[in-house]
C-alpha cells in the first residue's frame, strides 16, 4: 500500500499544478456557468432539507433542515477551495442521518447521558471518526476502493432506496397523528384525519409530477429549450407548486393542517446552542469517551466507502477527465470537515450520489457548447479561405489544444476522416459541413473547476437565511420527495433489473431484446443470473434486516465490508468466472435493442441544431445525448452492438437448452 502519507503527498503534487486553472477555467466560461450552478444548487439543496425534516422528527428536535444545510454549505465551502476533486459535491446524506438517530436513541436510553448529551456525545464519536478517516489517508488504504465492486455498490444503492420508502411511508402514517414536539390537544382528531388525507394527496401529487418533468427532455412537446428547463429545474418546481396548493383552504381549516416543516430560526437560541456545544463535550463520562470508538468504527468505515464511490462515479473514466484524481487526500480533508461539525454539533457532510456525477454531467454540457462554438467557427473560417483538408483538420484540432489539453489521436480519429473524406470526390472538392460533423465526432469534455461548487455551497448557506420561507413547505411534499428519491434511483440498477427479468414470463423474455438492455442479458445464461440474484437478494434481506436491530443496527455498514471477502473467496466458487465478470462488471454496458439498432447515437442523427426557432439550444441539446447516455445514478453507459449480431448465443438460452429461448418467442 505504499509508504505513510505518499498517497496524500502524490495528490497534493498533482492538484497544485492545476490549481490555478481551476479558477481560470470558471472565469473564462463567463456567466454560462450560473446554470450548472444552480441546477445542482436545487439537486443538492431538496434533499438536505428533507434530511433535516426526518432528523428534526428521529431526534426530537435536536436537530433540524438548519444543521443539514449549514453542514452542507461549511463543508461544500471548504471543500471546493481547497478539496482534491472539485467536481464532488459533499452533504448530509441518508446514512449520516440512519447513524446519527442509532446515536439519539442510545443517548435517550441511557441514563448517564440523556438526550441533553446527545450532540455532546456525537461530538466524540465525529472526533474518532476523523481520526480513523485521517489514519485510513495517511497508510494510503484508497487502494482497495478497487475491491468493492458492482455488487457492493447495487446493495448499497438498494438499501438507501429502499430505506428512502421506510421513511416516506413512516412519515405519511405520522401526518396521521400528532407530531412528537406538539401539544396533543392542539389538533381535534377529525382535523389529523383530514392532515393525514392531504398528505397522501400532496406526497401522491409530487411524485407524480416531479416523474414527469423529470423526463421532460423524451417529451412531444415545446421547444427543446422549455423541456431541457423543465427537465432540470421541474422537481423544485414542483414542489413549489404543491406547496402553493397547499395554502388553497377554507379559512375554517386550522392553520397547522396540512403540517409543515419544524425547525427553529438560525438565531434562536435552539439553533445557537450548537455552536457552543464544544463546551458539553466534557460532561460526556470518559466511559463514553472510550465508547464512542465503536459507532466511530462504523461511520468511519461507511464515510470511507460512500465518500471513495461518489468521487469515483463524479470523474469516470468516460467523462475524459484531465486532471488528476485525489482520493487519498480528499478522504483526509473529509476526516478535518467531520471534525470540525462534530465541534459545532452539526451532522457531518460527505460524498454524496447522484449529484456528484449530475455535477460532472452539466459542466460536461458545458464545455462541449463551448468547445463547439469556437471549432466551427474556425472551420468556418479555414473553408472561406480555401484551405485543404489538412489544414480544416489541423485547425481544428489547434482550438483543441488552445481550450483543452491535447485530445488524444484515437478521441479525434472519427473526425478527422470525417474531415479527410472531403478531400476529393469524382475529382472535385467536396464540401464539408461542420454543423453535421463536428457535433458527430466531439469527444466528451469537461469544464474542470471550482466556481460552481463554491458557489452552489454559498447558495445553501444563503438558504438558512431564508429558513422561514423554507417552513413553510408541508412535510407531506418532503415525504413525497423521499419516495421520488426512491423511485427515481432505480433505472440503471442492475440488481433491480434483474429482480423484474425473474418476473418475466419465459414466453416474453425475448421483448426484453428488443428494448435497450445490459449486456448480460445476451451473454449470462438465464439460470446463472436468477442465481446470483437470488443471492445478492439474500443479503440484501440480511443487510436491510440488520438496520432494524435497536442498537446493533449502527452496524449496518460492516456487512459491505464482508462482500469484499464474499465477493473474492466464495462468488468465484459458485459462478463461471467470465459470467461473474460480465454480471459484477464494473461499467453499465447497455445493447441497443434490435427495433432500434438501426439507429445512432451519434449526434448527426438528432434532428439539427437549428430546427428551433427559438434562437439556439446547443446546451439543451447536448444535455438530452447525455441523458440518454446516463443512469438515475449518474453511471456513463457504454453503448454496444447486440451480441446476436455477432453470432453471439443469447442470455435466456440455458446453455443445455439452446433452442428453448426461440420457442418461447412463437408463443
Amino acid at each position: 500500500m505504499g509508504a505513510p502519507f505518499q498517497g496524500i503527498i502524490q495528490d497534493v503534487q498533482g492538484r497544485v499544478k492545476c490549481y490555478k486553472q481551476d479558477w481560470a477555467c470558471a472565469i473564462c466560461s463567463g456567466v454560462s456557468i450560473l446554470a450548472p450552478t444552480f441546477y445542482i444548487f436545487f439537486a443538492s439543496a431538496l434533499p438536505v432539507i428533507a434530511f433535516g425534516e426526518q432528523l428534526s422528527r428521529d431526534t426530537n428536535g435536536s436537530l433540524s433542515a438548519v444543521e443539514t444545510l449549514a453542514s452542507t454549505a461549511i463543508c461544500g465551502v471548504i471543500h471546493s477551495i481547497i478539496g482534491g476533486q472539485p467536481l464532488l459535491i459533499l452533504g448530509v446524506a441518508e446514512p449520516t442521518v440512519i447513524m446519527y438517530t442509532y446515536l439519539y436513541n442510545f443517548c435517550k436510553n441511557t441514563p448517564d447521558l440523556g438526550a441533553e448529551l446527545f450532540l455532546a456525545w456525537a461530538g466524540w464519536v465525529c472526533f474518532w471518526t476523523a481520526f480513523m478517516l485521517i489514519l485510513l489517508a495517511v497508510f494510503n488504504a484508497c487502494d482497495i476502493i478497487t475491491r468493492f465492486t458492482r455488487i457492493a455498490g447495487e446493495l448499497f444503492g438498494m438499501l438507501i432506496t429502499v430505506l428512502f420508502f421506510q421513511e416516506a411511508i413512516k412519515g405519511l402514517i405520522g401526518e396521521f397523528s400528532n407530531r412528537k414536539v406538539e401539544d396533543p390537544s392542539s389538533v381535534q382528531i377529525q382535523w389529523q384525519y383530514t392532515n393525514g388525507l392531504l398528505a397522501v394527496i400532496f406526497s401522491l401529487g409530487l411524485i407524480v409530477s416531479a416523474l414527469k418533468s423529470r423526463k421532460a427532455r423524451t417529451w412531444r412537446y415545446g421547444t427543446r429549450k422549455l423541456r431541457g428547463f423543465i427537465a432540470d429545474y421541474g422537481v423544485p418546481m414542483m414542489v413549489v407548486l404543491w406547496t402553493a396548493v397547499s395554502y388553497i383552504k377554507p379559512s375554517t381549516v386550522p392553520h397547522d393542517v396540512p403540517r409543515r416543516l419544524f425547525c427553529p430560526l438560525p438565531w434562536e437560541p435552539a439553533s445557537l446552542y450548537h455552536w457552543t456545544v464544544v463546551k458539553d463535550m466534557w460532561k460526556v463520562p470518559v466511559v463514553y469517551i472510550f465508547g464512542a470508538v465503536i459507532p466511530a468504527s462504523m461511520i468511519a468505515g461507511l464515510y470511507f466507502f460512500d465518500h471513495s464511490v461518489a468521487s469515483k462515479m463524479a470523474q469516470q473514466k468516460e467523462f475524459n477527465l484531465q486532471k488528476p484524481s485525489a482520493y487519498h487526500f480528499d478522504i483526509f480533508l473529509l476526516g478535518i470537515m467531520t471534525l470540525i461539525c462534530g465541534l459545532l454539533g452539526l451532522p457531518p457532510s460527505n460524498g454524496v450520489l447522484p449529484q456528484s456525477p449530475m455535477h460532472t454531467k452539466s459542466l460536461a454540457v458545458l464545455k462541449r457548447q463551448l468547445i463547439r462554438k469556437k471549432v466551427v467557427k474556425s472551420a468556418k473560417e479555414c473553408m472561406e479561405q480555401h484551405s485543404t483538408s489538412s489544414e480544416l483538420y489541423g485547425k481544428m484540432q489547434a482550438v483543441f489544444v488552445e481550450m483543452d489539453t491535447a485530445p488524444s489521436v484515437k478521441e479525434l480519429e472519427t473526425l478527422k476522416a470525417a474531415v479527410m473524406k472531403s478531400d476529393t470526390k469524382g475529382g472535385a472538392m467536396e464540401p464539408f459541413d461542420p454543423e453535421k460533423y463536428i457535433d458527430a465526432n466531439l469527444p466528451v469534455r469537461v469544464n474542470e473547476q471550482r466556481m460552481t461548487n463554491l458557489l452552489q455551497s454559498l447558495l445553501v448557506g444563503l438558504s438558512i437565511i431564508g429558513i422561514s420561507v423554507i417552513k413553510k413547505i408541508p412535510t407531506s411534499v418532503l415525504w413525497g420527495y423521499f419516495a421520488y428519491m426512491a423511485i427515481d434511483s432505480l433505472p440503471g440498477n442492475q440488481f433491480w433489473e434483474r429482480l423484474l427479468l425473474l418476473f418475466i414470463a419465459p414466453s416474453r423474455r425475448y421483448k426484453i431484446l428488443q428494448e435497450s438492455h445490459a449486456s448480460f442479458v445476451e451473454t449470462v445464461p438465464f439460470k446463472t443470473i436468477a442465481g446470483f440474484t437470488a443471492l445478492q437478494f439474500a443479503y440484501f434481506l440480511f443487510c436491510f434486516g440488520v438496520t432494524w436491530i435497536p442498537i446493533g443496527g449502527i452496524l449496518f455498514p460492516l456487512p459491505f465490508f464482508l462482500l469484499i471477502v464474499l465477493r473474492e473467496h466464495v462468488l468465484p466458487n459458485l459462478f463461471n468466472p467470465n459470467d461473474l465478470q460480465e454480471l459484477d462488471a464494473s461499467e453499465y454496458e447497455e445493447v441497443i435493442g434490435a427495433p432500434r439498432g438501426a439507429r445512432s447515437m451519434s449526434l448527426k442523427d438528432k434532428e439539427p441544431c437549428g430546427s428551433d426557432t427559438e434562437g439556439s439550444s446547443e446546451d439543451y441539446y447536448d444535455a438530452e445525448i447525455l441523458d440518454e447516455m446516463t443512469t438515475s445514478r449518474g453511471e456513463l453507459k457504454l453503448r454496444a452492438v447486440s451480441f446476436n449480431d455477432r453470432n453471439r448465443s443469447n442470455s435466456f438460452n440455458d446453455r443445455n437448452q439452446s433452442n428453448s429461448f426461440n420457442e418461447g418467442r412463437h408463443i
